[in-house]
């Protein structure tokens, strides 16, 4: 079943309406019997050929990624620093699954363990925070937000590695830690500079 009633508030009260999710809402444009629908498409072709391509080649979506971010005004110092953050985030959580964590649920509690130990905020929180909703909280962090969540990572996985840690429970361990390595070196900054590190700036108005 692509669409499902559910109850929606409207001008005159709660009605069942007919609703659907991305990828149900793409369907029904596949499954449209009509010419003005082919560009829609069409479109949805040439974007899963793209994604088979850079299934082959994952360069080709580090390009695409890269393509994103500057189309929608970031800076390529800033975009260097994410795209790392994104090659770190991968081996951590290659680690994760060869060593017993369950994709979902599992990976996020222990991505909470790291934030928490680096910024004292879960990701929830975070994007809260920063005023944030259905957007990636990363690609709203500045600079030494990125460096550090990039170190908690990054320690993460040697722990992961030196101890051999398999199984959740260890690695969530393991996830702690890493994440208070990331929060020794915030505080340090914190206290040297004045300033604190975790801000409420995001780059919602500067993305077009």
């Amino acid at each position: 079943q692509i669409a499902t009633p559910l109850l929606v508030e409207t001008a005159g009260g709660k009605q069942k309406m007919n609703c659907a999710n991305t990828e149900g809402a793409l369907r029904l444009i596949q499954s449209i019997p009509s010419s003005k629908a082919e560009p829609f498409k069409r479109w949805l072709a040439k974007v899963g050929y793209d994604r088979i391509k850079e299934i082959e080649n994952p360069e080709l979506a580090a390009s695409r990624a890269r393509e994103i971010y500057r189309s929608k005004g970031y800076p390529e110092s800033w975009i260097e620093k994410r795209m790392r953050g994104i090659e770190v985030r991968e081996s951590l959580t290659n680690e994760w699954k060869n060593r017993g964590a369950k994709e979902g649920i599992e990976y996020a509690i222990l991505t909470n363990e790291i934030l928490n130990g680096a910024f004292e905020m879960t990701a929830e929180e975070y994007k809260k925070f920063k005023s944030l909703k259905r957007e990636n909280l990363r690609d709203h962090m500045d600079d030494l937000e990125l460096i550090l969540t990039m170190l908690g990572e990054a320690t993460t996985t040697k722990i992961h590695k030196d101890r051999n840690s398999k199984g959740f429970p260890k690695l969530q361990k393991d996830a702690m830690e890493g994440g208070a390595v990331a929060g020794s070196a915030r505080k340090d900054i914190e206290k040297r500079t004045g300033k604190k590190i975790s801000t409420k700036k995001n780059f919602l108005k500067r993305i077009v």
